[in-house]
């Protein structure tokens, strides 16, 4: 760089004095971290949808496509049930679907359903029995992409 090697007292070589400002500013440590800060908000903005962490099963079904007409209700493994990221009192769920604005066709909010994969069987069909009795009668159920295929039992015990 240009530093320190002029005269002091007099002018350097380009006709500034050895005291005068640099006018000269590196842009180049700014643009890196701000791409880099980019980067990190890009990847972290998808995780920031789902607020509540649940083990989801597996599955290989195709996924589904997005509404905007949508609502997401999550079990948690301690049986906590959640409306989007609202936790919910016990009883409280049919009363709140209820009061969900309907569509511009009448038609009542997809209804999607997270539910921990350590969950007992009987806690998430009693859950689908509460949406069913608010009536939601279409529930689409969320499970992690990719998973093995179901194992049928053996018959070699019989």
């Amino acid at each position: 760089m240009a530093m320190g090697l002029h005269k002091f007292g007099g002018k350097s070589r380009r006709g500034r004095s050895a005291r005068a400002p640099m006018a000269e500013i590196n842009v180049t440590p700014l643009v890196d971290v701000m791409l880099v800060l980019l980067i990190i908000f890009m990847v972290t903005a998808p995780l920031l949808k789902a607020g509540i962490a649940i083990q989801l099963p597996d599955s290989r079904a195709k996924p589904l496509d997005h509404t905007p007409h949508q609502v997401t209700i999550t079990m948690d493994r301690d049986g906590k049930v959640f409306l989007d990221d609202t936790e919910l009192a016990p009883g409280e769920l049919s009363d709140r679907i209820a009061a969900l604005p309907k569509g511009a066709d009448g038609q009542a909010p997809l209804v999607t359903l997270r539910a921990d994969k350590a969950l007992d069987y009987g806690r998430v069909v009693g859950l689908m029995g509460e949406l069913n009795r608010a009536g939601i009668t279409a529930i689409s159920l969320v499970t992690v992409a990719g998973g093995a295929a179901p194992v049928a039992p053996s018959k070699a015990g019989r």
